[in-house]
């Protein structure tokens, strides 16, 4: 008797030790993770917009391989050839300024092994090209600026995605602490009937029912943690790694129900979205290429050079010499390549404006539809902000009635189901309204 005091007052203690310690290392382990946060991993690690980011970089180095037409082109070269073959061979000597036609060994037709090294710098610019260059250079310009704009919507549409997700987390909380208040409520209810049926005054049938509707709400329950899981899988692919855990984010304690919906965006605010402005760009470089094709057809007038050293071998004995000129060049028939290429770059540039005009349709349809699903959550949000009062009393009232007799289980059950149902619709309406102004900002070119 007096060993087991002690016994129970250590065994208190030391599970005031291990609740202590747990409770550290949650607090230590379990930042809050904010949407800044999630936001924040994101752009820093998701592939998609890693993808942009060096289609970007690609087309910016495309600009620059285009523009570098307009430089020429320099080359050094040597080589080191041993010949018998008498043209050959008479040319060897000559470069090497060693040909003695007057020597008695001189043999045009039967020349002896001769070897020729040559030292060369050479150097090819175009002139003129009839806009080739400038077509091109203005085509890969267009790209990059394109490559750009689309960077820009892969980044506003990975913010939205990431927002909606991690709402989507929230919203999935948010059902499961619903469906513990139901729970919770149930068990009660059913402590009531347990009372009454042990008073005689209720009979057994109110209290299978009431069970019958706890399993059913423990079961859901069972569905809505899953359904966390499920969300918090999709917003960590969003981010590119696994970074957000239940833990991680808190839910709000409650909801704010803002009194007015936001403004109808304007029309005018597709012109400033990236997409539009990337298939501008895209049709620019289609017709810059389309021009591009057209000067094909013309001729190109170039300016090459070399100047060379030859000798025998022997490095200390070169004898160099140059040659310079102006080249024109124009290739009259082809096969009808030019032409057909022609056409073709035309198809890309109708097809381009058709797509600029389809995108700028769609964009339409996205302001008006995040308009509309904005001011369509708000209405929700603030109905069943109201329903949520009349829910709680109506169940109060009917509990108090089913603990006097005044009322069967049926209507109790009624009264549990309409006020979880309107909780549930509550909290989806207010993460639809996050979600919804999220969207807007998307839409808008935020």
């Amino acid at each position: 008797m007096i060993k087991k005091p002690k016994q129970n007052s250590f065994i208190t203690s030391a599970l005031i030790a291990v609740l202590i310690f747990l409770a550290a290392g949650i607090s230590a382990a379990g930042a809050e993770l904010t949407l800044a946060d999630c936001i924040s991993a994101a752009l820093e690690h998701n592939p998609d917009l890693q993808q942009m980011q060096h289609n970007a970089a690609a087309a910016h180095a495309a600009v620059d391989e285009a523009r570098s037409a307009w430089w020429p082109r320099l080359a050094l070269g040597g080589s080191y050839t041993r010949t018998d073959n008498p043209p050959q061979a008479f040319m060897m000597l000559l470069n090497q300024q060693a040909l003695d036609m007057g020597s008695p060994a001189f043999d045009p037709n039967n020349p002896a092994d001769t070897g020729n090294l040559r030292l060369s710098a050479s150097a090819r610019w175009r002139l003129y090209d009839f806009g080739q260059r400038r077509n091109a250079a203005a085509a890969a310009s267009a790209g990059a600026g394109s490559a750009d704009f689309m960077q820009r919507a892969v980044r506003n549409e990975l913010v939205h995605e990431v927002t909606r997700a991690y709402n989507s987390v929230l919203q999935a909380m948010a059902m499961a602490r619903v469906q513990e208040q139901s729970i919770k409520s149930l068990q009660e209810s059913l402590r009531f009937a347990n009372e009454r049926l042990a008073a005689g005054a209720a009979v057994r049938a109110d209290v299978l029912n009431i069970e019958v509707q706890l399993a059913q709400a423990q079961e859901e329950a069972i569905r809505i943690r899953n359904g966390i899981q499920l969300a918090l899988a999709a917003l960590n692919n969003a981010i590119g790694h696994e970074l957000a855990t239940a833990q991680s984010i808190r839910p709000p304690e409650d909801f704010t129900v803002p009194q007015t919906a936001p403004p109808a965006l304007a029309p005018a605010m597709a012109e400033t979205r990236p997409e539009l402005q990337a298939a501008r760009q895209m049709t620019a470089a289609a017709r810059a290429g389309y021009r591009a094709a057209g000067a094909q057809r013309r001729p190109v007038i170039n300016a090459f050079g070399s100047h060379d050293h030859d000798s025998d071998g022997a490095l200390d004995d070169m004898h160099g010499s140059y040659i310079a000129g102006i080249a024109a060049e124009w290739e009259f028939f082809d096969g009808g390549q030019r032409r057909a290429a022609r056409e073709r770059t035309r198809e890309e540039w109708l097809a381009a404006q058709a797509a600029e005009a389809s995108v700028y349709n769609r964009l339409l349809l996205d302001l008006r539809q995040a308009s509309l699903q904005a001011q369509d959550a708000h209405e929700r949000l603030m109905v069943t902000a109201k329903t949520i009062e009349s829910a709680e009393e109506a169940l109060r009232i009917v509990r108090e009635q089913y603990r006097q007799g005044a009322a069967d289980s049926t209507r109790l059950l009624a009264a549990e189901a309409a006020l979880c149902a309107t909780r549930m619709r509550h909290a989806a309406a207010y993460y639809d309204y996050q979600v919804a102004l999220s969207n807007m900002r998307r839409v808008s070119g935020e």
